[in-house]
């Protein structure tokens, strides 16, 4: 499955690079989810369980680097600019991304989570939360924006297939 999410031809794998700062946004699908909690102890119940409870929303990756590294590695000799940073990525990206339809009705950001890597990884990611409904799914599509964290690149914009989302791929478990 994770390859087929990667091909940016199947809806699910956006990528910009902006002033040498890429993004990429990455969909996740509820059955990758499933199987990431259940692991090797799968039952159909549980299956079943968890679908609903993920499925209520849309859960999406999205990294973003500079000369493949995590932001912060660029900002760390300016301790100010670092700690506005770390504060903008662990606490106020509920004002940096929005997700609207083309009639520019707004999904509420649901939920956001910034594990920090401290220099361990080549990019920084977050997971991102929206509710899925029905109203805002029956769309052509989604306009999701990242306004400029600081880098100088403007918004980012992202133009998410709502089809793809709506008839997200299954796994059989």
């Amino acid at each position: 499955m994770n390859e087929y999410l990667k091909d940016e031809d199947n809806g699910y794998y956006y990528k910009k690079t902006v002033s040498g700062v890429d993004y990429v946004l990455q969909y996740r699908p509820t059955d990758l989810l499933v199987n990431q909690e259940l692991a090797d102890k799968i039952n159909p119940a549980q299956v079943d369980k968890l679908r609903k409870q993920y499925g209520q929303y849309l859960y999406f990756n999205l990294s973003m680097s500079k000369n493949d590294q995590e932001l912060l590695s660029g900002v760390s000799q300016d301790k100010v600019k670092f700690g506005q940073m770390v504060n903008e990525l662990a606490f106020g990206m509920e004002e940096k991304l929005h997700v609207y339809t083309p009639a520019e009705d707004t999904l509420a950001l649901a939920d956001f989570i910034y594990p920090r890597m401290y220099g361990m990884s080549n990019s920084t990611s977050i997971m991102i939360v929206y509710p899925r409904e029905d109203k805002y799914m029956n769309q052509e599509y989604l306009n999701f924006v990242v306004q400029d964290l600081g880098l100088d690149t403007g918004d980012i914009k992202f133009k998410l297939d709502s089809k793809a989302l709506t008839n997200e791929p299954q796994l059989r478990f």
